[in-house]
């Protein structure tokens, strides 16, 4: 079945200027175009509408689910195989958290005391998903299972005092990036080789031995997949760049 501009947006949900923003962004291209300047949609495009969508739901920027699903290894089967783990999985760490509030009410109202563990275990066990989710695929390719699965221990082992520190620290990171890349600063000057030992006392809390090679391994996926570039310049361009050269620099010390 064809569809027009709007009768795609009434069915999806969105509007006909979302649809066309798309098409200018490459993200979604019309089957045709009418003589009369219509743009018509298949089939093929209704479902790369829907995996766009999917996607969209999931947090991903435009030009991340752009590149995914441009390159020639791209799989429909395979994504939504991997949506529905996502959205399995999010739905897990929501009734965690719904157990968590029931359990701090259940405290608050004369029942069973938390222990400070439980207070913090559904948050944690969050970032843990949170991370799978979006990066898991790539660490698990780069590192192996078994590092994957005790870096994930690692962050669910955090005390209530380390939890905070840790979190504490990647805010502190991010702040120092922003502040160096807008004053033009060196990666292997003062600034960012700071930054880069920041770096790795922040991954000293989910990784059980650092060296060098995976500190620098894992600083070039932060250019190299654009999930992880988004997370690190989503205040402004530059920042991911920044920590990889400043990592580099770093671990060749």
């Amino acid at each position: 079945m064809e569809y027009t501009v709007k009768a795609l947006a009434k069915l999806a949900g969105v509007t006909p200027r979302t649809l066309r923003w798309y098409d200018r962004e490459g993200l979604l291209k019309p089957l045709r175009t009418t003589d009369a300047g219509y743009r018509i949609y298949g089939p093929k495009q209704v479902d790369r509408l829907q995996l766009i969508l999917f996607y969209r739901a999931l947090g991903l920027e435009l030009s991340a689910i752009r590149s995914m699903l441009d390159d020639p290894r791209f799989d429909r089967l395979t994504a939504l195989q991997s949506h529905l783990a996502e959205l399995e999985a999010r739905r897990a760490r929501l009734d965690e958290l719904i157990l968590t509030v029931r359990k701090t009410i259940a405290e608050a109202t004369g029942g069973t005391p938390m222990t400070d563990q439980e207070k913090f275990e559904a948050f944690k066990r969050r970032v843990v998903a949170a991370n799978e989710e979006a990066y898991g695929r790539e660490i698990r390719a780069k590192y192996g299972d078994a590092e994957a699965d005790r870096a994930n221990a690692c962050v669910l082992a955090l005390t209530q005092e380390e939890y905070h520190q840790w979190k504490a620290l990647g805010g502190e990171i991010h702040t120092a990036l922003v502040a160096a890349v807008q004053a033009g600063a060196d990666p292997a000057g003062p600034e960012g080789q700071h930054i880069a030992a920041l770096h790795r006392r922040w991954l000293s809390y989910s990784w059980e031995a650092y060296t060098p090679q995976a500190h620098a391994g894992l600083a070039e996926l932060y250019i190299s997949d654009p999930r992880f570039t988004a997370y690190y310049d989503w205040e402004i361009p530059g920042c991911a760049a920044f920590l990889r050269d400043a990592v580099i620099a770093y671990t060749k010390v």
